[in-house]
């Protein structure tokens, strides 16, 4: 699977997880240089606080477009740590 946003390829594995439908990416499949952290947090119920990234591409930047859960309840172990994309990132085979 691969991510995509504004032409490039910001993640890129055979190894995601998917849950409700999002491609979650294992952290070291992730092209850090397009990824700046976010003080931005949201909760879920069964997950727990996610954290999120901006992506900055070419000069551009999507803020907010990548999230993970760096210590999710326990429902989301498998996802610990992994990075999942929204707002216009394209996630393709």
């Amino acid at each position: 699977m691969k991510a995509i946003w504004n032409g490039q390829i910001i993640a890129e594995s055979d190894q995601t997880i998917v849950v409700e439908g999002n491609h979650y990416f294992p952290p070291q499949s992730v092209r850090t240089e397009f990824f700046i952290p976010s003080s931005t947090h949201t909760t879920c119920p069964w997950k727990g606080i996610a954290s999120y990234y901006t992506l900055d591409v070419e000069n551009s930047q999507n803020k907010d477009a990548a999230w993970y859960y760096k210590e999710p309840k326990e429902a989301a172990q498998q996802i610990k740590d992994y990075i999942a994309f929204w707002k216009g990132v394209k996630i393709t085979e």
